[in-house]
């Protein structure tokens, strides 16, 4: 079967989302289901903007330079083989209608609601229709409406904006070096990291490690010229690893000369001008927001249940309540815990990858006529990477830290990484770092590429 073309016949699945659930969920169906899938009595359609899946608890390492950022991602049709990869925007969904609602990738959305198909010049939306229906649409970053933040902050929830801190940080190194004005030097080095979660902590340490290991190549520029901050609303950092844990890694980043701010809320960014609730008001070229996640706003463009977080409410089984023939799972979905843990499972990546394996599994038996199974699976614990060699970790209630912990994180995320191929290229990129020093080049203008020819092409007077 062509992985292009649909058999009339087909049972459809459609699956929203090619995150850790969507890719995960399909990957999954491969194999369940191969041949179901070959005879063409089963269609796989996996709906996302983007043609890949991005491994987030690697960002931090390929923002210091540790690893290739090509290598953190899944290239989506080389992994899905057996399934349909359509890039798009999902801009509602009718369970009613049995409909998903899709603006194709090259098309303009144009201005529009869930009852009409939009006005904008060029728009184009087009309808899929599903026999079995998987959301995962994962979360985006959840902000709050602080002057200056839009305008000045950036997350750390992609590989593009790994890529272009990693580009930010090392152009404000050269600014440093480059000025002798005092004021610019120290907007230049003052970095301030708001959320004390694995996101903040991680991509604060990674990136506070690289910054310090590439100061030997500017001779005007001392590590402790630098200034990084991490500002928390919360009493403590990473609730995951537990509270001697975390006490344990505000004092490990505050060795470092980080300052960890517990307690303190960010009031305002505007023009880089970073004022706390502490009192305390000064200048800052980098602010990294990180500071929770909140479901997928589109999920409102839906019939569909959802609780008062705007999740989609799910059952132990990982069909949306009501709605048989629809799944949901992740971040995106509550899932009952029946681990006793909690109420709800956590949104993370650990129970996202197990969501995505059961939910694949009760696909299969829905279509074989076969029984559901619950989804159960109690929190083993968490690791962390503080920078190269550093790290922490509580695992089955072990609490461990500095190298081993390192270790535990890198071998831990190797084996859930997607694929033997990039398995492999990221332990190519560990084994290569042992012999030669981390790239220090800022290659800033990826942000604008355009730049050098528009001025290329620029009309000068008498020119032309």
């Amino acid at each position: 079967m062509s992985v292009e073309q649909i058999p009339p016949a087909a049972k459809h699945i459609v699956i929203v989302g090619g995150g850790y659930v969507g890719m995960y969920t399909a990957l999954r169906l491969q194999r369940r289901m191969r041949r179901e899938l070959r005879r063409g009595e089963v269609a796989v359609t996996v709906i996302d903007p983007q043609s890949y899946m991005t491994y987030q608890p690697f960002l931090p390492e390929a923002a210091a330079g540790n690893l290739e950022p090509r290598h953190v991602v899944a290239p989506l049709r080389r992994v899905l083989r057996r399934c349909r990869v359509l890039n798009g925007h999902v801009v509602g969904v009718s369970a009613e209608r049995r409909v998903v609602r899709v603006h194709p990738a090259g098309s303009d959305p144009g201005p529009e609601g869930w009852d009409g198909v939009g006005t904008g010049s060029g728009t184009h939306v087009q309808e899929v229709p599903y026999d079995r229906l998987v959301i995962a649409l994962g979360s985006i970053s959840r902000t709050l409406p602080i002057p200056g933040l839009a305008e000045c902050g950036i997350g750390f929830k992609t590989v593009e904006e790994a890529i272009y801190l990693r580009n930010h940080v090392l152009h404000q190194l050269d600014i440093a070096a480059s000025n002798d004005d005092p004021e610019v030097r120290r907007r230049a080095l003052t970095f301030v990291f708001v959320g004390g979660g694995f996101a903040g902590v991680e991509a604060l340490a990674e990136l506070e490690d690289m910054a310090k290991d590439a100061c030997r190549w500017y001779p005007t520029v001392r590590h402790e010229d630098m200034r990084w901050m991490m500002v928390e609303a919360a009493d403590r950092i990473l609730p995951e690893v537990g509270p001697e844990m975390g006490n344990w890694t505000v004092e490990a980043l505050r060795g470092r000369g980080i300052e960890v701010k517990l307690g303190t809320l960010l009031k305002s960014a505007e023009g880089g001008r970073i004022v706390l609730s502490d009192g305390e008001e000064f200048d800052a070229g980098t602010l990294v927001w990180t500071a929770g996640v909140k479901p997928h706003p589109m999920l409102k463009d839906t019939d569909l249940p959802l609780d008062d977080k705007g999740r989609v409410k799910a059952t132990a089984e990982l069909t949306v309540e009501g709605l048989p023939d629809v799944y949901a799972a992740g971040d995106n979905a509550r899932v009952p815990d029946l681990s006793g843990f909690g109420e709800f499972t956590a949104p993370n990546a650990q129970h996202a990858v197990r969501q995505a394996r059961t939910l694949g599994d009760n696909l299969a038996a829905d279509l074989r006529g076969k029984p559901r199974k619950a989804y159960k699976h109690a929190y083993v614990g968490s690791v962390a990477s503080l920078g190269l060699h550093k790290g922490v970790a509580n695992v089955y209630g072990l609490k461990l830290r500095g190298l081993v912990a390192w270790f535990m994180h890198r071998t831990y995320h190797l084996s859930r990484m997607p694929t033997v191929n990039r398995k492999f290229r990221v332990t190519l990129d560990w084994t290569l770092a042992l012999f030669f020093r981390r790239e220090i080049v800022s290659l800033g203008e990826l942000s604008s590429p355009r730049a050098e020819f528009e001025l290329a092409t620029e009309r000068r007077p008498g020119k032309g």
